[in-house]
């Protein structure tokens, strides 16, 4: 252990802030990566940090981080551990930041619709704070129970209501955070702003490289006065894609807007499952009127499209069951490695790379299901939310599989002009196809803000960033 900085952290913060062993340092030694777990599965555990510092307050947070840069000591935020892309794999040198003390509500303005949190807030906490008011963040990620509203920042999240209400950086009002040299900033003072460059966004998505974020002010919305919903069946998956481009372009903005191919359809709504088709289903919300007029738009659109009716019950099924994740050691222990990637492209390029990838990845040896559904969709394209399973022949081969899994969804999709990642961020698993998104000149530009902000390089080291 790494004494140093240990002793430094304790006799700034006390041994009650500064946890060096027991059960804390186990449970914090990566997130939810699947990658990780299989290492655990198959007895290669990262090793546990050299301490877990649980600050609750912004000056023991500029405390961690200014010991830890003078040490040169590898610092990692951790929200609440919800990530899935190995933005957080301890070191034994390392001092992991847990942010999940640091949970106060701040203030509630219900004149301008704005909620404060600590960063470490519970993201459904947060949520049934401002319910009690009438009111809603409209920020719904499947991991909204196990997520921080800090990690939502982090990771540039998205949720499922995301057509109506936007992702984060469409919410988010104000950051507050620790830079790497100890300096506070608070970006972000008005509802729009043309002062220079939006800094808000150096923070968003950085994935703890560039800054600790500890406070984050949400802009809310009133509850909705009525919600609907509507399912239909499409011939192909291209048939109802085409629907939604024609919705959303035709004006009309149903928070939620989900696809499911032939299996994924089979799979989970088995009972309402048709043949080979597509289902596309929708949640529509907001004023009576508003709600009214949109139910009956969008079923005149998508019947001209040649969509037809599926049950609506299909729209609760999937909302009582949305937020539930299997434990990844179900699959493991069964020799499966699975994980889901998600994109997104351009209208009129999604059904080609939708095509491209799940062929590609079916080629896979041992690969038992290659699917895809989409749940985010703009005026300009779509999301699609790959999944994929194998089970190899050899267990030492799984990590291999996942591996060639994962390249050859990013790889295909980049090859047919489609965006690497949508929602779920970088991490490590990522990081070396950053390129693809950002070309040579942007990943260059990436490593030098880094450098400027953090020339000693101790903020999540291996996350995010390309090494230059």
């Amino acid at each position: 252990m790494p004494t140093a900085i240990v002793n430094e952290l304790v006799s700034v913060l006390g041994s009650e802030r500064v946890v060096t062993s027991g059960d804390l340092l186990e449970q914090r030694r990566h997130d939810y990566w699947v990658r990780s777990h299989l290492d655990d599965h198959q007895g290669r555990p990262a090793p546990r940090p050299a301490c877990v510092v649980r600050p609750v307050s912004v000056e023991e947070v500029v405390a961690v981080v200014n010991a830890c840069r003078r040490r040169g000591a590898p610092l990692i935020p951790f929200g609440l551990g919800s990530g899935v892309c190995g933005g957080v794999i301890a070191r034994e040198d390392a001092v992991l930041l847990d942010m999940s003390a640091m949970n106060r509500v701040r203030a509630i303005d219900e004149t301008n619709l704005l909620a404060e949190f600590d960063a470490g807030k519970n993201g459904l906490e947060a949520e049934k704070v401002v319910a009690m008011r009438g009111l809603t963040i409209g920020h719904w990620p499947q991991s909204i129970a196990v997520s921080s509203v800090g990690g939502w920042i982090a990771t540039r999240a998205s949720g499922q209501f995301s057509t109506a209400y936007g992702n984060i950086e469409d919410i988010v009002y104000s950051i507050e955070a620790v830079l790497p040299n100890g300096e506070v900033v608070r970006l972000g003072r008005a509802p729009r702003a043309a002062a220079g460059p939006d800094l808000r966004h150096l923070l968003l998505g950085s994935e703890g490289t560039l800054g600790v974020i500890t406070g984050v002010t949400l802009s809310l919305r009133w509850a909705p006065e009525r919600s609907a919903h509507s399912a239909y069946y499409a011939k192909t998956m291209a048939a109802g894609l085409d629907a939604q481009r024609r919705i959303v372009q035709g004006g009309w903005s149903p928070p939620v807007m989900r696809q499911y191919d032939t299996v994924e359809a089979t799979r989970n709504f088995a009972e309402s499952a048709r043949g080979e088709d597509s289902l596309l289903f929708m949640v529509h919300e907001g004023p009576s009127g508003r709600v009214e007029a949109e139910v009956s738009g969008v079923d005149a659109i998508v019947r001209k499209a040649g969509l037809e009716p599926a049950p609506v019950e299909v729209v609760r099924k999937w909302l009582d069951a949305r937020n539930h994740v299997p434990t990844w050691e179900s699959f493991l222990k069964n020799g499966i490695i699975l994980d889901t990637i998600e994109i997104s492209a351009a209208w009129d390029k999604i059904s080609g790379i939708y095509d491209a990838v799940t062929a590609s990845v079916k080629q896979v040896p041992g690969v038992l299901a290659a699917t895809a559904h989409s749940s985010h969709v703009y005026r300009s394209g779509v999301n699609l939310y790959f999944t994929f399973a194998a089970r190899p022949e050899r267990r030492e081969d799984m990590a291999a599989t996942y591996d060639e899994c994962w390249r050859r969804v990013i790889e295909t999709t980049a090859a047919h002009g489609g965006g690497i990642a949508h929602h779920h961020g970088i991490g490590r698993v990522r990081r070396n196809y950053l390129h693809h998104d950002l070309g040579p000149g942007g990943v260059a530009l990436l490593q030098t803000l880094k450098r400027a902000l953090d020339p000693v390089g101790f903020m999540n080291p291996g996350v995010l960033i390309p090494d230059a």
